[in-house]
């Protein structure tokens, strides 16, 4: 009654007025990432030694494992080897260039799939802005969720992600900022259990 039921209108409001995202910039970035592929593919099929689906982890396990035998494998109960991230960061761990290449073909694939390609769709005409969907009771640590597109997961990590959040834009005149709490649990804790010591170092900057 307090918080949550408040909560609602505003975020009704966020949800109407959206978040600004240029669109020239996802499009160029799904024209380099596709670029980017396509020469990591052309490297793969080359050191594979032939043509094959990169996508299909049943025909890269059959070129890693069995054409060129860069390993034993295991196989996973559809009876196809297991090409999961671990197997393959393993294997360019022991210094293996094409499960290397295929774990970079895969991050960009990621990338343009989930975000530049679909976040392109998902900007709407009218506004030219997204319009995601706000979740009270999404997460069990009662954060927020975003969903539909989800715009709480845009990659921070790499070069390439930090490149797609250059699309989120201000209007003309407004300015976006990043927030966060510093050490918020540890303030929380601080406060409720009461600590002078904990308070004090908090208060002391």
């Amino acid at each position: 009654e307090t918080t949550e039921r408040p909560l609602v209108p505003v975020l009704a409001e966020m949800e109407r007025h959206g978040i600004r995202v240029d669109r020239e910039v996802l499009s160029r970035l799904s024209g380099e990432f596709g670029q980017k592929m396509a020469g990591l593919e052309a490297e793969i099929h080359r050191l594979a030694g032939g043509p094959f689906n990169i996508g299909s982890p049943k025909q890269l396990g059959e070129v890693i494992f069995d054409s060129l035998g860069l390993g034993t494998g295991k196989r996973t109960k559809t009876g196809a080897y297991g090409t999961g991230a671990d197997v393959l960061e393993e294997l360019a761990a022991q210094g293996h260039e094409l499960p290397a290449r295929v774990l970079d073909w895969r991050q960009l694939s990621k990338l343009k799939s989930t975000y530049t390609d679909t976040l392109q769709e998902a900007i709407n005409p009218a506004t030219g802005r997204v319009h995601t969907r706000y979740m009270i009771s999404g997460a069990a640590t009662g954060r927020l969720s975003s969903n539909d597109p989800n715009l709480q997961n845009i990659p921070v990590r790499t070069e390439e992600g930090r490149r797609i959040r250059e699309a989120f834009v201000a209007e003309p005149g407004h300015v976006l900022v990043s927030l966060d709490y510093s050490q918020i649990e540890l303030r929380i804790l601080a406060h409720i259990a009461d600590i002078p010591a904990l308070k004090q170092a908090f208060a002391d900057g």
